[in-house]
């Protein structure tokens, strides 16, 4: 039997987009300190990924410091490395990429279910930041993997139908946190079915709630971290007001 939320979507109404920007300010308002920890958090988790990525080349930076300056200097990246330990490093980053992927997930899933509860005047359990990823890490670890394939398909096809991709790609995080019975598969079906059916409105939510959260880096680090997650917000209520959430049987928007 098909899932309700497939006849939810094909219900749900045609959001308004000056009227999702404004709640999402609103409501920023009353959780950005939560934003700003569960950014945090984001990044302490990020951590091994960046020192894998940089301290390998630790000698790299050190030469070009002490040749700053040196017109007759000449950087050759991968002198002193042989390929095998290139391919080793580029492998180790895939993985790790992957496997750090669903804890940042699950922090979002956190956050989201903190977003509802002041939204709505409730008080759900929210849980630990990594709830989600206890109880699903295989389906938090096979829905990136599977993102990252279509977003990767999109990007050989010459970038265009990346930006098509863009939206259910970005809804599938809402969908997963407020379904979380849904399988994968279900998951992006939803997503591609809601995206496409309200694409321009949402490509248009995404693209400002992205401007709107880089203006952190006027703030430097610590402005990205507050204004990080009001993206986040935005999709909330964008899932809000198409999909709605059911409680006791009545569906509400």
């Amino acid at each position: 039997m098909e899932h309700r939320i497939f006849e939810k979507i094909e219900s749900a109404n045609t959001p308004d987009f000056g009227d999702i920007i404004g709640k999402s300010f609103e409501l920023f308002k009353n959780v950005f300190v939560e934003a700003a920890k569960h950014a945090g958090v984001s990044i302490l988790i990020m951590i091994p990924f960046i020192l894998v990525v940089y301290i390998p080349f630790m000698p790299m930076y050190i030469e070009m410091i002490q040749h700053a300056g040196d017109p007759y200097y000449t950087l050759d990246p991968f002198e002193d490395y042989e390929t095998i330990t290139i391919v080793g490093w580029a492998v180790m980053v895939f993985l790790l990429s992957f496997l750090l992927q669903p804890l940042v997930i699950s922090i979002m899933a956190h956050f989201y279910r903190i977003c509802k509860n002041v939204d709505m005047g409730t008080q759900d359990p929210v849980g630990g930041y990594f709830d989600l990823v206890k109880k699903q890490y295989g389906k938090l670890l096979l829905l990136t993997i599977a993102t990252t394939g279509i977003a990767l398909l999109a990007m050989l096809l010459c970038y265009l139908p990346l930006f098509y991709v863009i939206v259910p790609l970005q809804l599938t995080y809402p969908i997963l946190f407020f379904n979380d019975r849904l399988s994968v598969g279900q998951v992006i079906r939803a997503s591609f079915v809601l995206g496409n059916k309200f694409w321009l409105v949402a490509f248009g939510l995404i693209f400002i709630s992205a401007f709107i959260s880089m203006l952190g880096m006027v703030l430097c680090i610590i402005g990205v971290i507050v204004t990080a997650y009001y993206q986040h917000i935005v999709m909330y209520f964008f899932y809000k007001d198409t999909v709605g959430f059911e409680e006791d049987g009545i569906l509400k928007r």
